[in-house]
């Protein structure tokens, strides 16, 4: 066997490094002396510009540019090699088959022997590399661009390798979600997402290399992994279609800019560039224009979080049906036959009759109805030009005007607002359109007039993005995603947890979702990796999953402390923050139920130093300890979590049900309530007791 000893893998470990750190002078050298290059051609170009003609201009800037382009893939590979002098891989797999038998290391990205062209190092998103998590040690196999290969693997081993050092090597004669896992598991939180390419698990491993499906839904339990699993899968995807896809194609919906600046290092690690950003308000403004106002999905959650107004949670919850997506559907594609009503025009006694106006739009091929109708009114004044010329009637400029006028009251909405109103008179439920203040709309709303508009004019779409993924699944209706279907014409990953929503009433399912992507797959991940057991225990008496299985790593319990006095319990936080501040934990979660909550909290601790409030204005994740809200935590996990002020006067509803068992699942390691008052009854369940009560 080839590096049978931990002696011998130490030696080839540094025989690699030296091999790497060789390329990597080479290509620094090569780097440094390509800059002097473009500087010194960018100066003679200055220099001599007044001498040049056109040609010759055009020349010398084709040439800059195509030696600027040269070294930012030098740069690139630069980059590259830094990642891998550190860590050079993370696995071994001995595989053999009936032509050979041989040992593949697996790293974060391939590496070759300059000499010998071999490879030394195989990316984790190769085929080869596919054995390591799909396969122990016996018969195994992979799918290679020519087949099925089989055969055996006689070794499978791990390894933790930082700063060049190899900090411990591990025999893995059994499954991956042993020992490596719980190191790993066990580790504390950096201060951003990272790769999880040494524990990807068998499960995940069919998920991210998924290349058949279209729209591929991914449910899964709060700490499953869903979304490092979602971005590993946009990274195999680069890798394996490397000459049709760029990230510059591939487009993440997000759920706010911290979340977006949270999973920012996860593919730039994996050695990719990051995907563009959008959110879901922002794609209605760009479809619907700066006109028409409407509240944000955050103002909704923060209104229902303070006002039990169950008439909004009524229109909500219709709008966020399967039901309504098919009626306003309906609705929409009735408008020609139900609402265009043509009739005669007359000109000079000439009749042209309705019926074959109405024919002439029918004819008009693939066009939304708005461009129809404007399509008539340019045709319908040619068409009757040369019908009264034949009649030898003079033609006169004001029958334009007449027949484009004609032509408008033929149908009766001036805009998608008054269609859309309309809409609810049809179904006899006027009292669903409600606006949530003067000119502008409820949040509710914004998706089914930009569905309108969809059908009734032709917009811009998204036609160049390849690739969409979708996170926070639940916080989308059906609506939302018939939207997406009409401006996106590409692959998607769509991923959540029904479980996580933080406004119930308008959540939505795999099969929900389903009903609009009928052709897509979804898979269902239920193990928790996040969260300790005692945690995860705690987590599932306020809110239960049954399908959530979480991995057996224990921890602290978590403690619930009541206090008489606000002041008390803000003392009893400084006192967390002091033992946090002494620990070797990296970050703190202050989650809040509300953002106003949190503010108040801020206020209290902003004299700590390290210290940060986010909202949904904050762009960038800061490690320390940080104050939020319920909604604005989802995504993020801490290493450890604090929640104040879970009385039954601040939590006491459905809704606050479901941000509380949010919060509580950020926390990896450790979780701490506090309250003033009565405790929550969503924690009459829970019988771990602390303090003054």
């Amino acid at each position: 066997m080839i590096n049978k000893t931990k002696k011998d893998e130490l030696e080839f470990l540094n025989h690699i490094i030296s091999l790497i750190n060789n390329k990597y002078k080479k290509v620094v050298e090569s780097h440094d002396s390509t800059s002097d290059d473009i500087s010194d051609m960018k100066k003679y170009f200055w220099d001599n510009i007044t001498d040049m003609d056109g040609a010759e201009k055009n020349a010398n800037r084709m040439q800059i540019l195509d030696v600027s382009i040269s070294n930012d893939n030098t740069d690139t590979i630069k980059r590259g090699l830094e990642k891998l002098r550190k860590s050079p891989y993370f696995a071994r797999i001995d595989f053999k088959d009936s032509e050979i038998h041989m040992p593949v290391y697996i790293g974060i990205r391939g590496f070759s022997d300059e000499n010998t062209r071999q490879a030394i190092i195989f990316d984790w998103r190769a085929p080869i590399s596919s054995m390591f998590y799909d396969h122990e040690v016996g018969a195994a196999s992979f799918h290679a661009p020519d087949g099925m290969i089989e055969g055996e693997l006689t070794l499978k081993r791990q390894y933790k390798i930082s700063r060049g050092q190899m900090e411990y090597m591990i025999e893995s004669n059994v499954s991956i979600d042993d020992e490596i896992l719980q190191k790993e598991l066990s580790s504390n939180s950096d201060e951003k997402m990272k790769n999880i390419v040494a524990t990807i698990q068998k499960e995940q491993n069919a998920i991210i290399r998924n290349e058949e499906a279209n729209v591929l839904i991914i449910q899964g339990a709060a700490g499953s992994g869903k979304t490092s699993i979602a971005l590993h899968r946009i990274a195999f995807m680069l890798y394996r279609f490397k000459n049709t896809i760029k990230s510059s194609d591939m487009l993440i919906l997000s759920p706010n800019k911290v979340f977006g600046n949270y999973i920012s290092n996860v593919l730039p690690e994996l050695g990719e560039d990051n995907m563009q950003e959008i959110g879901f308000e922002e794609i209605a403004r760009e479809v619907l224009g700066n006109k028409i106002k409407f509240q944000t999905f955050a103002e909704q959650v923060s209104y229902l979080l303070d006002v039990d107004d169950d008439a909004m949670k009524t229109r909500i919850e219709y709008k966020a049906s399967v039901s309504f997506y098919m009626d306003l559907q309906e609705y929409l594609n009735e408008l020609e036959e139900q609402y265009f009503e043509a009739h005669n025009i007359v000109i000079q006694r000439y009749v042209f009759p309705g019926e074959k106006i109405k024919t002439m739009l029918r004819s008009i091929p693939d066009l939304p109805l708005k461009n129809k109708i404007a399509k008539l009114k340019k045709d319908l004044p040619l068409k009757m030009k040369m019908l009264l010329s034949h009649k030898g009637i003079e033609w006169k400029q004001e029958y334009n005007t007449k027949i484009k006028n004609e032509i408008d009251s033929m149908f009766p909405f001036k805009n998608i607002q008054e269609i859309y109103k309309n809409f609810y008179q049809k179904i006899k439920r006027p009292e669903l359109y409600q606006m949530a203040e003067k000119n502008k709309y409820e949040y509710s709303d914004i998706f089914p007039l930009v569905f309108t508009k969809l059908f009734f004019e032709k917009v811009e779409d998204y036609s160049y993005v390849k690739h969409l993924l979708i996170d926070e699944m639940q916080d989308y209706t059906p609506i939302q995603y018939a939207v997406i279907n009409k401006l996106f014409r590409c692959k998607m990953t769509i991923l959540g947890d029904a479980y996580q929503a933080v406004n119930p009433y308008s959540s939505s399912s795999a099969g929900k979702i389903r009903a609009v992507f009928n052709q897509s797959q979804s898979v269902v991940l239920k193990k928790s990796y996040r969260s300790t057991i005692e945690i995860s225990e705690f987590a599932q008496k306020i809110s239960p999953n049954p399908d959530i299985i979480p991995i057996e790593r224990h921890g602290y319990e978590p403690t619930v402390e009541g206090f008489i006095t606000d002041r008390e319990q803000i003392s009893r936080i400084r006192e967390i923050l002091l033992e946090f501040q002494k620990s070797e934990y990296m970050n703190l979660g202050i989650i809040c139920r509300t953002e106003k909550m949190a503010k108040q909290i801020y206020q209290n601790l902003s004299d700590i130093e390290g210290v940060h409030f986010i909202d949904f204005k904050s762009k960038e994740f800061k490690d320390g300890m940080i104050i939020t809200s319920s909604h604005m935590s989802k995504g993020l996990e801490f290493d450890q979590v604090l929640i104040p002020n879970v009385s039954n006067e601040e939590y006491h509803s459905k809704m606050d049900q479901k941000m509380l068992y949010v919060a509580c699942t950020r926390a990896m390691h450790k979780l701490s309530l506090t309250y003033v008052g009565e405790k929550t009854k969503w924690l009459n369940c829970v019988d771990t007791q602390k303090g003054n009560e």
